[in-house]
């Protein structure tokens, strides 16, 4: 008997879509700020930390939900090199969805910039002043953003692929809607 769920469970599919739109939101904010110098430039930070806050949250709440449900198995006729990019490229960017906001929240700290969200919520600085830490910790998020957007990328090309040219089954156990799986020879 095979215990591992054909979807991924509800609530684990709201929040991959829900996440992923504040990714991609997050990513355009990002550049809208480094090549901005407009009045829009602190509303722009004031979103990005604040949605970077709740992407940190949302994540440590989806991890939690995926040891909890599970996922479903890839089917057994995908190339084992294609699982193990699966597999990769899914640990990246669950790190990634990890690190960009402690590199986010650490620069602005080694800054000794407050942390201030929406709703006036202030957020306490866990590292010291250090303009070396600041130049590390900038870099680093500048950076790892541009291998985040790529990897991003990366995985809706994979999604279309399964759900457009496999049709495999992949794409309908995170799919929002039931999604139609492989054709038969009957159709």
């Amino acid at each position: 008997m095979n215990s591992a769920p054909r979807r991924f469970a509800p609530i684990q599919r709201i929040l991959h879509w829900l996440m992923a739109a504040c990714i991609i939101a997050m990513l355009f904010i990002g550049v809208g700020m480094v090549s901005s110098v407009a009045p829009t430039y602190l509303p722009l930070i004031l979103i990005h930390k604040t949605l970077g806050v709740t992407l940190l949250i949302l994540v440590a709440i989806r991890l939690a939900l995926r040891l909890r449900y599970g996922a479903p198995p890839l089917p057994a006729d995908l190339p084992p090199a294609m699982k193990l990019g699966a597999r990769l490229s899914h640990l990246a960017l669950y790190g990634l969805m990890i690190v960009m906001p402690l590199l986010g929240l650490g620069l602005l700290w080694a800054a000794a910039y407050p942390v201030v969200l929406y709703g006036g919520i202030r957020i306490p600085a866990l590292l010291p002043q250090s303009d070396r830490a600041h130049t590390l910790l900038w870099d680093a998020h500048y950076y790892l953003a541009f291998a985040f957007f790529a990897l991003v990328l990366l995985h809706m090309a994979a999604a279309l692929f399964h759900a457009l040219i496999r049709r495999d089954g992949v794409f309908g156990t995170i799919a929002l809607a039931p999604w139609r799986n492989r054709t038969t020879p009957a159709d």
